[in-house]
């Protein structure tokens, strides 16, 4: 993503798992949005991004998985992405999102461990099968007692995944003419929770020449 990207592999569930992290340029100050005076180091907290389908082309170096790596840092968050199992040098075959939960979880596992990061609030995003991912990642931690900060889910595949409930401050971003997911369907799984949806006109599914856009609607949302 950038000269300061950080890529390595660490240990998944079923091999290695090739990881890419991003780092603020700088400490945020305390009234930068979503910071906060008492966290460090430098960083006001930790967010990760899941990538689309592995089956079709999917890696973390994706345009939009890259573009909420990037709004996670312009907020001041350590951004972490991962190639889920079988995509560039991740080891393991195409799970169909159950597996690829247990690579989430190993990432999110590994970056907090780092005593630097102890009591740091996370966060997590999702690009539409990532959207997935990450719904169902955000369901099992919030029953261990351990929830995410906030999530933030673009092209939400409803309708095509069973996509868990999330929280009600959930950032949801959806394409107007999305080809893939139709806007509808994702109405449809919002609906019941009277979760609101930012609707991104003449954007299809992978938000072709509305990247700019994406990003300020998730910096934007933060200072809510």
């Amino acid at each position: 993503m950038n000269a300061q990207t950080e890529k390595f592999l660490i240990d998944g569930p079923t091999g290695k798992l090739e990881v890419a992290v991003d780092r603020p340029d700088a400490a945020p100050s305390a009234s930068a949005p979503g910071a906060s005076p008492d966290v460090s180091p430098g960083y006001v907290g930790l967010a990760f991004v899941s990538h689309p389908h592995p089956l079709f082309g999917g890696t973390m170096d994706n345009k939009v998985a890259q573009t909420l790596a990037r709004a996670f840092v312009q907020l001041g968050y350590l951004t972490a992405r991962l190639n889920f199992r079988g995509v560039g040098a991740s080891e393991g075959e195409h799970d169909r999102g159950i597996g690829e939960q247990d690579d989430l979880l190993a990432l999110i596992d590994h970056v907090r461990r780092d005593p630097a990061h102890a009591g740091l609030p996370f966060v997590l995003g999702g690009f539409s099968f990532g959207a997935f991912v990450t719904s169902k990642v955000a369901a099992t931690l919030a029953e261990r007692g351990d929830p995410a900060k906030r999530l933030v889910l673009v092209g939400t595949p409803a309708g095509r995944w069973e996509v868990p409930t999330v929280p009600e401050d959930s950032v949801v971003v959806h394409g107007e003419q999305d080809e893939t997911i139709p806007l509808a369907d994702a109405f449809d799984w919002a609906r019941p929770q009277e979760l609101p949806i930012t609707v991104l006109p003449g954007a299809d599914h992978f938000f072709h020449r509305k990247l700019h856009i994406l990003k300020r609607v998730v910096t934007e949302s933060w200072r809510v």
